[in-house]
């Protein structure tokens, strides 16, 4: 097996998702069918890639074989406009251009998630395999974000993907029925392709995680500064009082019909099972009656919440708005991530199906909360009439700006204190009164540590009674 440079292995792979392009190719300039290396362990890919830089130096001397360490002349194309094969290759590696911005969800590298879309990746093709798109010959099947994930990994390796969509049958279908990476596929192509998957499985085709259109929910998971470096650079492991946070994407699907003779005074409501106890999101039933899989809920969840619960109630009526539970069902985030699909399903009515969907949990950025705390003297001590009373009267030295610093789940991680010494108050010309802060004292205490800094700023007071110190 051979490594070849990264820009080479760029070119190399973005020409295996063109599987029929491929297969010529090496047909006509190598008379056999070239695949990719499976090299899955660190040191066997620094000898492979040692190997191929000998076999390089000795075939093309004067060619660099790292690009990054050498000079290269950009210029040369070497005949790429004479030659249309080359061409073709060039082309496919624009396409693919923004392919890593595609799959840049943190959650795609989870290996839970990879089990999930494999099975997802199964049934696609057991869907172009059962013919569901003969009826009509213009029909085509829009593979959504996992799906597409494990196709693209299974073109990567050419051999094996040849070898196994001829075992399946559909060696000749794939790129005639399905819609590729970079096309632009219409609203009717998307929704025939929701359809038929519900048919087939009896399960909605558009789960958390795998969307169609990933540009649909971009904006949200950046509003929650989803970030892949969270989990590579943990600031717990500096700030041991801090505790992580871990989000991850529900989805709530509903199927089925409401039949009550009092379902104009019934409702849904979503609740978190622990934490939040405020959230109540509160659906109407009336209109909620669908013979097809509806996305009820679709939200952004912390793991510490441990689940779901849905309720039906009933309106009681009364100036206090009151209502019963009539029944609840709940989904627990461990036992959905213990499903190979990473959702459940769970019969709210003898005629209705509510379905949970979720992402596998990454951890998210630090929520910190500044709340204020009593002045305190140099020693740490509240500035006041007890302390007074239990140091018999004696003066506490210095007063200090307290602050306490606690985490998303209430937990106190820092305390912050402030001096300011040295005042010098100046009036100006457009301001009534203005002080020049000098030795800006700020400690940062955390558990058995504390941490001091001193800086310099300038602030404007109307009156020196107005200031706290």
């Amino acid at each position: 097996m051979l490594l070849p440079p990264p820009d080479v292995h760029l070119v190399w792979l973005c020409h295996c998702f063109h599987h029929e392009s491929y297969v010529a190719y090496c047909a006509s300039r190598f008379g056999r069918l070239i695949d990719r290396p499976s090299i899955l362990d660190a040191e066997n890919e620094e000898h492979v890639a040692d190997c191929c830089r000998d076999i390089w130096a000795a075939r093309y001397p004067l060619e660099p074989f790292d690009l990054d360490n050498n000079e290269f002349d950009g210029n040369n194309s070497n005949g790429i406009e004479n030659d249309s094969a080359n061409s073709e290759i060039f082309m496919m590696v624009q396409t693919y251009a923004g392919l890593a911005d595609h799959f840049a969800s943190p959650f795609v590298s989870e290996g839970v998630y990879h089990v999930a879309a494999r099975r997802r990746y199964t049934c696609f093709l057991d869907l172009i395999r059962k013919g569901v798109c003969t009826t009509r010959e213009d029909t085509r099947l829009v593979p959504s974000l996992d799906i597409l994930l494990m196709w693209l990994a299974h073109q990567s390796f050419p051999a094996s993907y040849a070898t196994d969509m001829t075992l399946v049958s559909i060696k000749d279908k794939v790129m005639k029925m399905v819609v590729s990476y970079g096309e632009v596929a219409s609203e009717e192509t998307v929704e025939r392709t929701r359809i038929l998957w519900e048919e087939a499985y009896d399960e909605p085709y558009d789960l958390s995680g795998s969307e169609v259109d990933a540009a649909a929910v971009g904006t949200a998971r950046e509003a929650f500064n989803w970030q892949a470096a969270a989990s590579e650079e943990d600031t717990n492991r500096l700030y041991k009082g801090l505790q992580p946070r871990f989000l991850m994407e529900v989805c709530v699907f509903l199927k089925g019909e409401f039949d009550s003779e009092h379902i104009s005074k019934e409702f849904l409501r979503l609740r978190a099972q622990r934490c939040y106890r405020s959230l109540k999101l509160d659906k109407s039933v009336s209109n909620l009656s669908c013979k097809n899989w509806q996305k009820m809920w679709h939200m952004y969840c912390e793991f510490a919440t441990r689940g779901l619960t849905i309720d039906v109630r009933r309106s009681m009526g009364g100036c206090f708005r009151n209502s019963k539970i009539l029944k609840n069902i709940s989904f627990s985030w461990n036992d959905m991530l213990h499903e190979k699909s990473l959702m459940l399903t769970e019969e709210l009515d003898a005629r209705i199906r509510v379905m949970a969907s979720i992402t596998p949990p990454i951890q998210a950025p630090y929520l910190l909360k500044c709340v204020p705390d009593r002045v305190t003297d140099d020693g740490g001590a509240m500035v006041s009439d007890v302390i007074l009373r239990m140091r018999s009267y004696r003066p506490q030295e210095g007063r200090w700006l307290t602050r306490t610093v606690l985490d998303y789940g209430g937990k106190e991680c820092f305390v912050v204190r402030m001096r300011i010494g040295r005042g010098i108050w100046r009036r100006g010309p457009e301001t009534p009164m203005a002080v020049k802060w000098e030795d800006r004292i700020i400690e940062v205490r955390e558990g058995s540590w504390s941490y001091i800094a001193s800086a310099t700023s300038v602030g404007y007071a109307p009156e020196p009674s107005c200031f706290p110190l």
